[in-house]
């Protein structure tokens, strides 16, 4: 079992932390990993992942899981990340009825691959949507998914595109309290 310590600080006055309006900052490993998260959202570690839930469960209605692992030094050019990602949905056991485009992005920092599948739920037998990330920069790759429910697909859409937009991986904060400083 992983082992997850959470730590709410007090930031100094002059930090460096920025998030979008209606947002709260998640950092993993001291700036192994960064991204946005919707302000009210509730965080759950588990076993093999910190999961984001839009309510307390059992009565949320949508999922955003998130794990990483560091990569030896090597080039990895030669193993795209679609690559991996689709290896994922292949192996997926849930009865996929749709998988969308494979979307790519290269930043100076990170490159990330992801797409979308559709299933029916076999609980609640309704209709869901799961996405599935993988980045890649600073020799951490960090794999991100959402599960949602269809109808749900608007709004955590955006909650989505804030958490990619918003994802830097490999920096070293040596004071959380302050963020990240050059000097």
């Amino acid at each position: 079992m992983a082992n997850w310590n959470k730590q709410t600080l007090k930031l100094k006055k002059n930090h460096t932390w920025t998030a979008k309006p209606g947002c709260r900052i998640f950092v993993a490993d001291q700036g192994a990993v960064r991204f946005d998260i919707p302000q009210d959202w509730v965080v759950i570690p588990d076993s093999d992942s910190i999961k984001f839930h839009d309510r307390q469960p059992p009565d949320d209605d949508c999922t955003l899981a998130f794990s990483y692992m560091r990569l030896p030094p090597i080039d990895w050019s030669g193993l795209p990340l679609s690559q991996l990602v689709q290896q994922i949905v292949d192996g997926d056991t849930r009865e996929i009825t749709f998988q969308g485009k494979m979307h790519t992005a290269e930043r100076p920092d990170l490159e990330i691959a992801w797409t979308e599948v559709v299933f029916i739920d076999p609980v609640e037998h309704r209709q869901a949507r799961s996405r599935i990330c993988l980045g890649r920069g600073s020799n951490i790759q960090p794999l991100i998914t959402f599960d949602f429910w269809e109808e749900d697909a608007a709004r955590c859409g955006q909650v989505w595109d804030d958490v990619l937009r918003s994802l830097e991986l490999g920096m070293k904060i040596e004071d959380p309290t302050r963020g990240h400083t050059l000097h």
